[in-house]
């Protein structure tokens, strides 16, 4: 998982754009009513049955928004939730409390969602080898938060962005010429830069022709099947007989995923994971207000 240090430095980032954003000039709904010094409790109800993420997340929001504020925390990411269920208590300065709410359930809602469409995937695959990835098809500025649910999920993070691998789609090929300049010129392009040498290469493939031109040329880590029909998979992992890595991506579903990973691929990337999901419904409820 994500250190704590590059954590809070991410989400102190966010949240101080994130709070400007909500709070701008002031909470005038809390100035107007509640007294500066009020204390109180509150706690996360939970309204719906899923995975829940980010409660790490929250616990750093608040701490972010008010330190005094007293966080305790009952379930821990990635835990099995059920309607009804308390995943922590905040107590402190209501103030700070109604300034973090609507943020903190924003952030949760979203990656329990995430995080509960992850593990009907993977559940999916229990005894396969094939492991669930996601895509970059995630919201900006909200990929962090994205990509970590989908970890708590269950599934695996594809890649952060276009900075920690190379993935060579179909536009980066009819670019470059074609499947062989396009890997002998990235081939290229890290043996001049040594320090990117780590950066793994993926080429994309829409055919089986295109495949035996992969094969043929060599060079890469892993092949991305895209929109291959079943028969086409297996045919395409037949061919590449354990060469490289194979990863299916493209129209992949809950009700077909199993079939795909039976084919025998490595790798099955999902982008519905986090730009098709439903937020989890969930409530920040004050208990004590003295």
């Amino acid at each position: 998982m994500i250190n704590y240090e590059e954590l809070t430095e991410y989400v102190h980032s966010f949240i101080q754009y994130a709070i400007h954003e909500d709070i701008g000039s002031g909470d005038h709904s809390s100035l107007s009513c509640i007294p500066e010094d009020k204390k109180g409790i509150a706690r996360l109800l939970i309204k719906q049955d899923g995975v829940i993420a980010g409660v790490s997340i929250a616990e750093v929001v608040f701490r972010i928004i008010d330190p005094s504020l007293s966080f305790t925390g009952f379930i821990n990411d990635g835990d099995t939730i059920k309607k009804g269920d308390i995943p922590f208590e905040i107590e402190g300065s209501v103030h700070s409390i109604l300034k973090s709410e609507r943020l903190v359930l924003n952030i949760m809602q979203r990656m329990s969602g995430i995080a509960t469409e992850t593990r009907k995937y993977v559940e999916r695959l229990n005894g396969l080898k094939t492991t669930i990835l996601d895509t970059r098809k995630t919201t900006p500025g909200f990929r962090f938060f994205e990509k970590f649910a989908v970890r708590t999920g269950g599934g695996e993070n594809h890649r952060m962005g276009l900075f920690d691998m190379i993935l060579l789609k179909d536009n980066h090929i009819d670019y470059a010429g074609g499947i062989d300049k396009a890997i002998s010129t990235t081939r290229k392009y890290l043996a001049d830069n040594p320090a990117l040498g780590h950066l793994r290469i993926e080429i994309e493939a829409r055919t089986l022709d295109d495949v035996a031109k992969v094969l043929q040329t060599g060079g890469v880590h892993r092949i991305m099947l895209d929109n291959f029909s079943m028969d086409c998979t297996k045919e395409a992992v037949s061919m590449i007989g354990g060469r490289f890595e194979t990863e299916s991506s493209g129209n992949i579903t809950l009700d077909n995923i199993k079939d795909y990973a039976l084919c025998g691929v490595d790798f099955i990337s999902v982008g519905a994971l986090t730009h098709q999901v439903k937020s989890l419904d969930m409530s920040l409820k004050a208990i004590k207000a003295p």
